[in-house]
């Protein structure tokens, strides 16, 4: 069993909840509100700013939102496995993302926590697909991009006991190609070329 804190509440957060605590693992949920934290019965629900209990931590918040976030956590995230899943657009036009070109979402989180062991994971997945755990006919994947091999390992443990699939993309450079990817789905989805509760599949 691993330890897993997951800080917000939405979509995203509820879905990642609920595979972990599937998985037999313990689960805390921070939110602004605690009534909104409590996302299912087996979660321990509290408000953001509570000490982290995880070892495991997913920031399961836009973008915009990260930076205040390791604020509040700043060095209480030394020695986690942290877990983005942010896509960086440019909301107001949808039409770019707001990290550099060479960069990633994921490289600026893991220059801010340096002693935090940084995965990409979840942004290529819509909540929808990780609640039902299928993407058409396919088992839900969720692509991980890491400089931690153990980091990695250990978050493909809990989404694999949650019963999706997780595969290994590569090092952190490789969070660019996975953000591109959430980007242009995101863009198909606001465009209502696909649904929200579509998207890509992998298949073996």
């Amino acid at each position: 069993m691993t330890n897993v804190t997951i800080i917000g509440a939405g979509n995203m957060g509820s879905a990642i909840a609920t595979i972990a605590t599937t998985g037999g693992h313990s689960v805390q949920v921070l939110a602004r509100d605690a009534a909104k934290a409590a996302v299912n019965a087996q979660v321990t629900a509290g408000t953001v700013g509570d000490a982290i209990t995880g070892d495991v931590v997913v920031l399961a918040v836009p973008y915009p939102a990260v930076a205040e976030l390791l604020g509040t956590y700043a060095g209480q995230l030394d020695g986690k496995v942290l877990v983005d899943l942010t896509n960086p657009l440019d909301f107001a036009t949808f039409d770019s993302l707001v990290v550099p070109a060479d960069g990633s979402a994921a490289s600026e989180i893991a220059a801010q926590v340096p002693e935090a062991s940084v995965v990409k994971a979840f942004n290529t997945t819509f909540a929808g697909t990780l609640a039902s755990g299928t993407v058409g006919d396919e088992k839900t994947t969720v692509l991980l991009a890491g400089d931690d091999a153990d980091a990695k390992a250990t978050l493909a443990a809990i989404i694999e006991s949650g019963n999706l699939q997780a595969v290994d993309a590569g090092s952190l450079k490789r969070a660019r190609e996975l953000e591109s990817i959430g980007f242009l789905q995101l863009t198909l989805a606001a465009g209502e070329k696909i649904s929200w509760t579509a998207g890509f599949a992998l298949i073996k």
